[in-house]
C-alpha cells in the first residue's frame, strides 16, 4: 500500500468514525426534539413522521402554565451562579495551597483523599449527609443547595487548577512577597488574571454539570423545584399514561442551555482540559 493510498484509507476512517460517533449523538437529540412539537396524538402513528406533520408549540406553553418553569430556571440560576463563585474562590486557594505546599505529606494526603470524595457514589452519602443538613436547617434552602452544589464541583475544580498553579513559576509570588503583598494580594491580583484561561474551563464544565445534577435537589429539596427535576413533577393522565410530548419538551428546555454553552465555549473547554490536565 502506497503513500497515496494509505492516506485515502486514513481519510475515509477518520470522516468515518466523525460522522458515525455524530449521528449517534445527534439522532436522540433531534428525535427529542421532534417529540416535544409533535401533538400528542401522532407520536406513535405508523409509519414512523420523523418530521411532523403538524407540528405545535403547545407543549412548552403548558410546561410553563402548570409547571412554573421560569421559577425552576431561575432557582437553577441562582444556585448554580452562587455555586460557581463559591467554588472559584474556594478551589484556586485550594490548588494553591495543594501546589505550593505538597512537600508535606499532610497536604499530599489531602489532596488526595479530597480526589478520592469524587469517587463515592452520592447515594451512598445521602443518608447521614441528610441528617446532618437536616440539623443546621440547611434542607430543602437555597444555602443547603449552594453548599451541597459546591462539594460536588470542588474536587474537579482543584484537580483541573492545581495543575494550572504548578506551571506559575513562584519567582511571582516571591517578588510580590518582597514588595509586601499579603495572601490576599497575591491570590486575587496575581494567580486569578494569570489563570482566566483554567477558570473560565471549570466555570463553563461546572455549569454544564450543575444544570445535569438530578440526584441532590431530588432529595434535598421539597419546594424550591430544579430544572434537572423538572421532569418528575410533569402530570400524568394515569398511572399507565407517559406523556412523552411534555417530557421531551421539558427535556429539551434542559438541554439547549448546555449545547449552546458548548457550540460558543467548546475551544475553552477543551484547552482548558488539556492544559490543565498535564503536569509539567
Amino acid at each position: 500500500m502506497n503513500a497515496k493510498q494509505k492516506y485515502i484509507l486514513q481519510f475515509f476512517v477518520r470522516w468515518g468514525l466523525t460522522f458515525g460517533v455524530a449521528f449517534i449523538i445527534l439522532v436522540p437529540l433531534y428525535w427529542i426534539f421532534v417529540s416535544s412539537i409533535t401533538p400528542r396524538g401522532e407520536l406513535f402513528s405508523t409509519p414512523i413522521n420523523y418530521f411532523p406533520k403538524n407540528f405545535t408549540f403547545q407543549n412548552y406553553i403548558d410546561l410553563f402554565i402548570d409547571l412554573d418553569v421560569e421559577v425552576m430556571a431561575w432557582n437553577t440560576l441562582v444556585v448554580t451562579a452562587l455555586s460557581l463563585i463559591a467554588t472559584i474562590i474556594l478551589g484556586t486557594a485550594a490548588a494553591y495551597a495543594f501546589a505550593r505546599f505538597e512537600i508535606f505529606s499532610s497536604v499530599s494526603w489531602a489532596f488526595r483523599l479530597l480526589l478520592f470524595s469524587a469517587l463515592i457514589p452520592p447515594v451512598i452519602t445521602a443518608r447521614p449527609l441528610y441528617d446532618f443538613m437536616k440539623s443546621f436547617n440547611l434542607v430543602d434552602t437555597y444555602l443547603g443547595l449552594i453548599i451541597l452544589y459546591t462539594s460536588l464541583l470542588l474536587p474537579f475544580s482543584v484537580l483541573i487548577l492545581y495543575n494550572f498553579v504548578k506551571q506559575i513559576p513562584t519567582s511571582l509570588e516571591e517578588a510580590a512577597q518582597i514588595d509586601g503583598a499579603h495572601f490576599g494580594h497575591i491570590l486575587f491580583r496575581i494567580y486569578f488574571p494569570l489563570m482566566k484561561p483554567a477558570i473560565a474551563t471549570v466555570s463553563i464544565i461546572n455549569f454544564i454539570l450543575s444544570l445535569n445534577e438530578f440526584f441532590t435537589p431530588l432529595f434535598f429539596t421539597y419546594k424550591i423545584k430544579m430544572l434537572s427535576v423538572g421532569i418528575t413533577t410533569v402530570p400524568r393522565e394515569s398511572n399507565f399514561e407517559v406523556p412523552w410530548d411534555l417530557i421531551s419538551a421539558m427535556g429539551w428546555f434542559i438541554i439547549l442551555p448546555i449545547i449552546l454553552f458548548v457550540l460558543f465555549f467548546e475551544k475553552n473547554i477543551m484547552e482548558g482540559i488539556t492544559q490543565g490536565g498535564v503536569k509539567q
